[in-house]
């Protein structure tokens, strides 16, 4: 892995002026909401090279960590929400999403962002940081690490109690602009998906105290839809059929195939 990173900017970064994005991390605090951007929670968000989507981003990260892997000479760039379930199988598939868009003969070179994390108690955030750096440097392509924002850098106390710095950030994927945000729209179906996340494992949070505000009540709306569809499958999915969506020419989710 070639390049540095330390404190939200390493050498050959492109950030935005003081007072944007991650340039300011030490100020602490969250960005105002962005524009509807898409978000991954679970394994990386396919690669984007253009089209309609220009931002792709993630927030509500305490302990997880935020990957961006983006190819310079394409512009093809993959974001995923990492929460150290399986590191080791989740950086080579975020490579190889890069790398289906990217010609090894073409100019330009695979850059990763980390953002993330804190000083917790449990050290949850320091073994993640580990986990991805040492993934990432077995990979068998150069892999330059330009941004690295990541556990004690990414550390404010309050209290006594740690919290992080920065807990979302979106990319630009035509300019490559990165900076921190939080978002108002998480996408179709969000307490169907929040559901299924929250079904799949006895874990509510890995570090309770550094929640943001509003997670309380995004765990009570999930546990209400639970209660509302104990059988979801049966209900929301008629004639075990999937729930597809696109968006229009706003921008924004349009329902394609039947479902309540």
């Amino acid at each position: 892995m070639g390049g540095s990173g330390q404190g939200g900017e390493g050498r050959g970064g492109r950030l935005p002026r003081p007072g944007s994005g991650l340039g300011n991390a030490a100020a602490g605090g969250r960005a105002a909401s962005t524009a509807a951007p898409l978000r991954c929670r679970a394994g990386p968000r396919a690669p984007v090279a253009g089209g309609s989507i220009s931002i792709l981003g993630s927030d509500d990260a305490t302990t997880c960590h935020i990957v961006v892997l983006r190819h310079t000479g394409n512009g093809a760039t993959c974001l995923t929400h990492c929460d150290g379930t399986d590191t080791k199988a989740e950086v080579p598939l975020i490579m190889s999403a890069i790398k289906s868009f990217s010609d090894h003969t073409e100019c330009g070179r695979l850059e990763v962002h980390l953002v993330g994390g804190f000083s917790d108690d449990r050290q949850l955030s320091q073994k993640l940081t580990h986990q991805l750096l040492s993934e990432f440097d077995k990979q068998d392509d150069d892999i330059h690490l330009v941004t690295l924002c990541v556990t004690e850098l990414n550390d404010r106390e309050e209290n006594e109690n740690h919290f992080p710095i920065i807990y979302g950030i979106a990319v630009n994927i035509k300019t490559a602009e990165i900076y921190r945000a939080s978002f108002q729209d998480h996408g179709p179906e969000e307490q169907l998906r929040a559901a299924r996340a929250l079904a799949g494992g006895p874990n509510l949070s890995t570090s309770p105290l550094a929640e943001p505000p509003h997670f309380v009540e995004h765990i009570r709306s999930t546990l209400m839809f639970l209660k509302r569809f104990p059988s979801p499958a049966n209900i929301l999915f008629p004639g075990n059929k999937a729930l597809l969506y696109k968006k229009n020419e706003d921008g924004l989710w349009e329902k394609i195939s039947p479902g309540n």
